[in-house]
């Protein structure tokens, strides 16, 4: 059965496409749903028509799809997650994950533009974000344990603790060894007087 796309729907195809389906997904999904219709003749010359006058509007969507693109040059995201000993993450880093570390980074995305399998282990993993037709970027996921995260930070913290410590101890100790030595003295002193 042949189907005239009135949206895009990840993993079939974009808005005003002719693709074809089986029939119970057409007759029981997307012609109900509103997001397709049967693609008969006389439908497919008025899409025809319809993307003539549209070919404008569709290029500066392209171009708008591009500059978002754009954006995503060189990002890469690691995301913490709490992992068991085996590496297996409790849960799963999924595209709401993915969609909300991006905006963490300023970037805002619908999580219904991304496509990837949800990661249940630590790792390096890619998620594809679809921006237009034509129009998609592979983004690194690096998943990592928690602790590995806090680690660097962990790590400072234990470093300036020590070095305020030392600090302390360098303080403190030329001032109980002047004390120290008095005393050694007087003992010196002590000891010819007994003889």
């Amino acid at each position: 059965m042949e189907i005239i796309l009135k949206e895009d729907i990840i993993g079939l195809g974009y808005k005003n496409e002719i693709v074809k389906v089986k029939n119970g997904y057409g007759r029981n999904y997307l012609i109900p749903t509103g997001k397709g219709v049967i693609a008969s003749p006389s439908a497919k010359k008025q899409l025809a028509e319809t993307l003539k006058q549209q070919a404008a509007k569709i290029e500066a969507a392209k171009a708008a799809a591009e500059k978002r693109a754009a954006q995503l040059d060189g990002v890469e995201l690691v995301i913490p997650a709490k992992v068991s000993a085996s590496g297996v993450t409790y849960g799963s880093v999924n595209t709401a994950t993915v969609a909300e570390e991006l905006g963490k980074k300023g970037i805002e995305i619908d999580r219904k533009i991304i496509t990837m399998h949800d990661i249940k282990k630590v790792g390096t993993f890619e998620a594809t974000v679809h921006f237009f037709k034509d129009v998609e970027v592979k983004v690194p996921v690096t998943v990592v344990a928690e602790k590995e995260a806090e680690k660097p930070a962990e790590e400072e913290e234990a470093a300036a603790d020590a070095e305020a410590t030392a600090t302390e101890a360098r303080e403190a100790a030329p001032a109980e060894a002047p004390v120290a030595e008095p005393e050694a003295a007087a003992s010196e002193d002590e000891a010819p007087a007994e003889a």
